[in-house]
C-alpha cells in the first residue's frame, strides 16, 4: 500500500532542506571539546504529503524503498481543513480546504533525494 501521495517541492520546503544541509559552527556543550567551536553538517530534510492513516515506520520504509536512502527520523504534522469564502460577481462562494498530513523525513548524512532525475 502506498502511503506517500506526493513530495513537497515548494520554495519553503526547499529552503528548509538547504538550510538544514549547510555546515554550522557552534560551541560544544559536552565531551572533550567543551566550549570549543565545532563545525558540523546537518542532515538533509525532505517533506512529503502522506495519507492520514500512515505512521512514521511505514513512511520511513516507503521512502527507503522508493529512493534508496537511509532514513534517520520522521516527523509528522497534521493540518486541519480550513473554511474559506470569497466574494464574486455571483455572490458569496463558500467552501473548504482539505485536511492533510505532512511528513518531514531526515536522511542519513551524505544521502540526498533528487526529485528531478527522471524528468525528460
Amino acid at each position: 500500500m502506498s502511503f506517500i501521495i506526493k513530495p513537497l517541492i515548494t520554495e519553503k520546503m526547499t529552503n528548509i532542506t538547504e538550510k538544514s544541509s549547510t555546515e554550522r559552527t557552534f560551541k560544544a556543550k559536552t565531551g572533550k571539546n567543551r566550549g570549543e567551536m565545532v563545525t558540523k553538517k546537518a542532515h538533509a530534510k525532505y517533506g512529503f504529503i502522506v495519507k492520514p492513516q500512515a505512521n512514521k515506520v511505514e513512511i520511513a520504509k516507503e521512502v527507503e524503498g522508493l529512493y534508496n536512502v537511509t532514513v534517520e527520523s520522521v516527523n509528522t504534522i497534521r493540518y486541519a481543513g480550513k473554511r474559506s469564502s470569497r466574494y464574486t460577481k455571483a455572490g458569496l462562494v463558500r467552501g473548504h480546504k482539505n485536511a492533510f498530513k505532512k511528513a518531514i523525513v531526515t536522511l542519513k548524512e551524505g544521502d540526498s533525494i533528487d526529485f528531478y532525475s527522471n524528468i525528460q
